[in-house]
């Protein structure tokens, strides 16, 4: 259940956080409204609170596990609104991401 529920909370700080960017980045990049870079702002401190929400308690390992979630996330959603189509190097760079994220998150550790 833990697994499942770090893994949950990964993609939804992950939606919040590039989807808040990306609505910034319309607003100012791509002329849309300033209300997009408003709503941008609230979904990013949405994202500040989904990492308080994990399970495991050390702050380093969640931030530096959810990088990899990020850049693997980045690429999808490049994919889903703006027509990129990553080339092999993207994808080989965002599965060794999240081969580390496993790494960072799964390993078993011993209870110290």
């Amino acid at each position: 259940m833990a697994i499942a529920k770090t893994i949950l909370l990964f993609i939804f700080a992950a939606a919040a956080e590039i989807g808040g960017a990306w609505l910034v980045w319309q607003s100012v990049r791509e002329g849309r409204a300033w209300w997009w870079a408003g709503l941008g702002v609230i979904a990013l401190g949405i994202y500040g609170f989904a990492a308080t929400l994990q399970p495991d308690a050390h702050f380093g390992r969640i931030l530096a596990a959810y990088g990899g979630v990020f850049v693997a996330g980045s690429l999808m959603w490049g994919i889903a609104f703006d027509g990129f189509r990553p080339d092999r190097w993207d994808i080989a760079g965002s599965a060794i991401c999240l081969l580390g994220v496993a790494v960072i998150m799964f390993a078993p550790r011993n209870a110290a």
